[in-house]
């Protein structure tokens, strides 16, 4: 847009610096926005790098590169240990004995307690908890077979029919840092 500037036979045409900054400022905003998608799909890239964050100190199991963070929220007391059990991506292997691939033990601290445990690499795995109240070391059960201490699973599936199934507690795991959130019930 031109404007006429000056009076009588001196006029000349002179851009008006005013709009054409305003024009360039708009543009350089309309552009900054159009790369905020890029900027947005750099985060995931940049955790692909293939370098994870180191495990918190605690952390149980066999040291591998891939660790989880699990928060047992709904522990009644701070008795006993809280028991994080690790298993492979194998239904026949799920809550059978010697089935696992690796216990976990933190001292249960009352309302949440949180604990972290290696896994071998990325991938599925099931997480099943309970509240070793007694410090036992055991997961105990009624003389029915009820549970007879406070338990929990990866994706807080349903346990009002029995068992949860395999498919229900599947929990992948594709790199380390991740956070699961497991809520106890108790008999």
């Amino acid at each position: 847009m031109l404007r006429m500037e000056g009076t009588g036979k001196g006029r000349q045409n002179k851009p008006d610096e005013c709009m054409i900054s305003s024009r360039i400022a708009a543009c350089l905003a309309i552009a900054a926005l159009a790369l905020l998608p890029l900027r947005a799909a750099a985060a995931p890239a940049a955790a692909m790098t293939g370098v994870s964050p180191p495990a918190p100190a605690g952390c149980t199991g066999r040291p591998s590169a891939t660790w989880i963070d699990v928060s047992v929220e709904g522990v009644r007391s701070g008795s006993g240990q809280v028991a994080i059990t690790l298993y492979a991506d194998n239904s026949r292997k799920f809550l059978v004995k010697n089935g696992s691939l690796y216990v976990g033990r933190v001292p249960a601290q009352a309302g949440t307690t949180t604990g972290c445990i290696f896994v071998p690499q990325p991938g599925v795995y099931a997480i099943a908890i309970y509240h070793d109240e007694n410090g036992d070391g055991s997961f105990n059960r009624t003389a029915i077979g009820f549970p007879a201490e406070g338990f929990g699973f990866a994706n807080n599936p349903s346990t009002l029919a029995g068992l949860p199934s395999f498919k229900s507690v599947r929990l992948a795991i594709p790199r380390a840092g991740l956070l699961t959130r497991v809520r106890l019930r108790y008999p």
